[in-house]
Formats: C-alpha cells, sequence, structure tokens
C-alpha cells in the first residue's frame, strides 16, 4: 500500500474470542471511505475464518456511529461522476459491489454481531446497523434513512430487512420519511435491544459480546444461520434449514463436549474445530 501515515479508517483489534472493528474517522463523522469498505471487507473474510473468533463487536469513534457513504469519494465513484484517486479508490472502483459487501448485504456472514451505536447513525450507516444482531444504542443518538431526501434510496438491505426486523408501518415511515428517530422511538419500535447513557454504550454491548462468547462457536454460527436463512420463508422451509444446522452443529466436538461438561459440572472447554471432512 502507499506510504500514507494517516490513521487507518478501520480498527480490527481480536482479544478474547471477540472482534473489535471500529470505524476510524471521527472529523467525518465516519463516512464509509473507499478505504473503509475495502478494510471492511477484508476484516468481515478474515474473522469469518479465524476459528478463534465467536462474535464481533462493532462501533465507531468519535460522536457518531456513521453518517453512511462519503459524499465527497464513494458516492461519486458509486454513481462513476468522477474518476478514482489513489490505491484505495482504484481497489474499491475495481468492484462497487464491495460497499454492499462491506456492509454485510448478503446473507453468509453467521458470526454474532453485537453493535455499539455510540452516535447517529444516518444513511448507511443506519443501514449497517440492520445487518447487525444485537444493538446497543445510546439515548443521545438518532437513527435515519435519509436517502430518499438525497435522490437516492436505501439499497443497502434495508428496504429488504425492515419489514423482516420491525412492523410495516415502522418501516415505512423510516423508508419514506428520512428523518431520525430518537433511541427511545427506536427501543419501541424494536429495532435496538437496549437504550443506555452515552457512557455506558461500549461496556453494554462488551457485555452482551462476553456473554455470547459463553456459546459454542459453530452452535452460535449455526443458531445465526438457521434465523437468518429462514427468515421469510415458509414454516416448513425453515424448519429444513434449522433441521440442517442442528445436523450440521451435532457432529462437532463441542456437541458432545457440553453435555459431558453439564454432567461433569465444570465448565465447558469449547474449540469451535469443524468436524472432519
Amino acid at each position: 500500500m502507499s506510504q500514507d501515515t494517516s490513521p487507518p479508517h478501520l480498527i480490527v483489534e481480536k482479544r478474547d474470542g471477540i472482534a473489535y472493528v471500529t470505524m476510524n474517522r471521527p472529523e467525518k463523522r465516519n463516512a464509509f471511505s473507499p478505504e473503509m469498505l475495502i478494510r471492511l471487507c477484508d476484516a468481515w473474510e478474515d474473522i469469518k475464518n479465524d476459528p478463534q473468533t465467536r462474535v464481533v463487536l462493532l462501533t465507531g469513534t468519535g460522536k457518531a456511529f456513521s453518517s453512511g457513504g462519503d459524499m465527497g469519494s464513494t458516492i461519486p465513484l458509486m454513481m462513476r461522476t468522477r474518476a478514482p484517486v489513489g490505491e484505495w479508490e482504484e481497489r474499491f472502483s475495481a468492484d462497487r459491489k464491495q460497499l454492499g459487501a462491506a456492509i454485510l448485504r448478503e446473507t453468509s456472514f453467521f458470526k454474532p454481531i453485537v453493535v455499539a451505536i455510540n452516535g447517529h447513525a444516518h444513511a448507511g450507516g443506519a443501514e449497517f446497523l440492520l445487518s447487525t444482531d444485537i444493538r446497543i444504542m445510546s439515548s443521545d443518538a438518532t437513527i435515519a434513512l435519509t436517502e430518499v431526501r438525497r435522490g437516492l434510496i436505501a439499497a443497502g438491505g434495508s428496504l429488504a430487512r425492515l419489514t423482516r426486523q420491525i412492523g410495516w408501518a415502522h418501516a415505512m415511515e423510516l423508508a419514506l420519511c428520512g428523518e431520525p428517530i430518537g433511541a427511545q422511538q427506536a427501543l419501541e419500535m424494536g429495532l435496538v435491544n437496549r437504550v443506555v447513557a452515552a457512557d455506558d454504550v461500549f461496556s453494554t454491548a462488551e457485555a452482551f459480546a462476553r456473554r455470547i462468547c459463553l456459546g459454542a462457536p459453530i452452535a452460535l454460527m449455526k443458531s445465526k444461520e438457521a434465523l437468518v436463512r429462514g427468515s421469510g420463508r415458509p414454516l416448513e422451509d425453515a424448519f429444513a434449514i434449522e433441521t440442517q444446522c442442528t445436523k450440521d452443529n451435532a457432529r462437532t466436538d463441542d456437541a458432545k463436549e457440553g453435555p459431558r461438561a453439564f454432567m461433569e459440572k465444570r465448565p465447558p472447554v469449547f474449540t469451535g474445530r469443524l468436524p472432519d471432512a
């Protein structure tokens, strides 16, 4: 890469089974730059293939979670209204679908994601949080899908996900009005799990991540997979997916270790090892 010494637009740290993924452009309200998007794509691929990582904790630095796509760089590149400049923009322009991959507009990432919504989550930032699983929101934060006010639509997964996550009327309010909703309203809609004081957002999210880490890695992934793949399908199809995930998990060492540890009255030692092919 180039010799740019400025701070990376994304920071990834791993410890104790948790991957801490932090958007790091506080001066730009963590807007998605080409660099951030490329780094997110790389991070998801690495985390997906890391057996030591059981859960992700996603957040942003500064006073915003994310304001979405950078209107000065990413959006013009997406709209092909200007040519890429520099290595990060070149890499992004070579495959613009990386925007969707970066904010998980797909259904193949099955490790649990806890999000600490430390500040305003607008436009693509709101779409990003809809791809997460456990959501902790600052009482000072707001959520808004502002795309229609910019002549765009929220096509980063929101229009497909909203009515699967909240009621029709609330989904239409978010998608069509383009106005921010407060934390309490987001909680009442069922859009987030907890609303806490700004100073408690990260610690509360981290506590959730640590609780999730007590589960067996593959059991966690297969549970999320069954929920994601079964969502919106006819019940018999969803049952079939659940059954297959159950069979896949039953072949793991952890599925034997859990009951054995329970009978021996000791904490289980989960390895996350996949069964032999």
